[in-house]
């Protein structure tokens, strides 16, 4: 064999023994790893009994006999819950069952799909498919370094988290901590709960979550938040920085007369100086053309600031009103999606709208220009 053909067969092996083992690498090396849920990395927020129960619903077993059974169907539903973590992967995988909800071709997003925003950026969306299953894979970035990844759960439906999957050696740590140590408590109707946004991460909370960076859970319940009692004490369970009255949508004033003055004591008995923003009802076309609806809002929109003045001067001093106006005004109407529920935009006229009492009750500096 001479010179050349030596040179030619020994570079023809090793090519071969490099192939051997970069496939025998690969065999041994997955390209991903599969983290299962739930894990002690990945931090959920927007649960108020977690701690206790680590199941994806808003309210604990033990309330489920105390509950209007409505708002115990509607509770199963992680309105408003987020996991959170940081990592160095570049993709992002999930595996999740988020709920089997149809209406035609363009099902809304936030209904059954989730978000993923990546160091407080949107990035991208999920949804399932014909039997419920949502499994899905983004890429994050181009580069390996760590990022704080959110994924916001759907406002409906009863979804079960299985797995998420990184690339094979990254790294997962637990999601920074917001720069307030307690949270913001949201009781309300489906306005509050996010059912006219698009997607999940732009129901109101959601955007003031981050824009306040700080946690929030979202009590509200599509067509059912009426200030029952045993509701006022779910909500007192949790010892919150502020807490946000929103349920001026669903009762009938009289109904609403008689409810407010009570959820208010029941919070105050547990949280006597933790400050409390009331709502007043946003603009409604139906107050233009005379029907009862309209006469509602009109009424319940005198009514509700009357009530929080009076115990102010009863002598609580931290309750305060932000009028309606304030969230979504005449002018603002095409914040409608149906003429009554906000859509995306008016989910961000309404987040705008509450900013500045919140960050007023909680001390914060002023909000910039949104």
């Amino acid at each position: 064999m001479n010179k050349t053909s030596l040179i030619r067969t020994t570079l023809f092996v090793t090519s071969l023994l490099l192939g051997c083992l970069a496939a025998a690498s690969s065999a041994a090396e997955p390209a991903t790893q599969t983290i299962p849920f739930p894990d002690p990395r990945i931090t959920v927020c927007g649960l108020g009994w977690w701690k206790e129960e680590t199941k994806l619903q808003r309210f604990p077993d033990r309330l489920k006999d105390v509950m209007p059974p409505k708002v115990w169907s509607l509770a199963r539903a992680p309105a408003g819950v987020r996991l959170r973590f940081r990592t160095d992967s570049v993709t992002l995988g999930l595996l999740a069952t988020t709920g089997t909800y149809r209406i035609g071709p363009s099902v809304p997003t936030a209904l059954i799909g989730v978000d993923v925003y990546v160091d407080g950026r949107y990035l991208g969306s999920g949804l399932p498919d014909a039997e419920a299953l949502l499994k899905k894979q983004w890429e994050l970035g181009t580069e390996k370094q760590m990022r704080d990844v959110e994924i916001y759960l759907p406002t409906s439906g009863a979804p079960v988290v299985k797995e998420i999957t990184l690339d094979s050696g990254a790294a997962l740590e637990p999601a920074k901590a917001y720069s307030q140590e307690k949270t913001v408590v949201y009781y309300g109707s489906s306005i509050t709960q996010g059912g006219h946004a698009s997607n999940p991460g732009v129901a109101f909370p959601c955007l003031l979550g981050r824009w306040l960076d700080m946690d929030f859970i979202n009590l509200g319940f599509s067509g059912n938040g009426l200030g029952e009692p045993t509701l006022a004490r779910a909500v007192a369970e949790i010892p919150a920085a502020v807490y946000v009255i929103d349920y001026w949508a669903n009762p009938p004033p009289e109904v609403y007369a008689k409810t407010f003055p009570e959820f208010i004591d029941i919070i105050r008995a547990k949280h006597p100086e933790t400050p409390i923003v009331v709502t007043g009802p946003y603009y409604n076309p139906s107050e233009i053309i005379g029907s009862r609806m309209g006469e509602y809002q009109l009424e319940k929109r005198k009514m509700i600031p009357k009530l929080v003045e009076d115990r102010k001067k009863s002598g609580d001093k931290n309750i305060h009103y932000v009028d309606g106006f304030e969230l979504i005004s005449p002018d603002n109407a095409d914040g409608l999606s149906d003429a009554r529920h906000a859509n995306s935009y008016g989910m961000f006229l309404y987040a705008r709208g509450l900013e500045p009492m919140l960050r007023k009750v909680l001390n914060l500096p002023e909000a910039p220009r949104r």
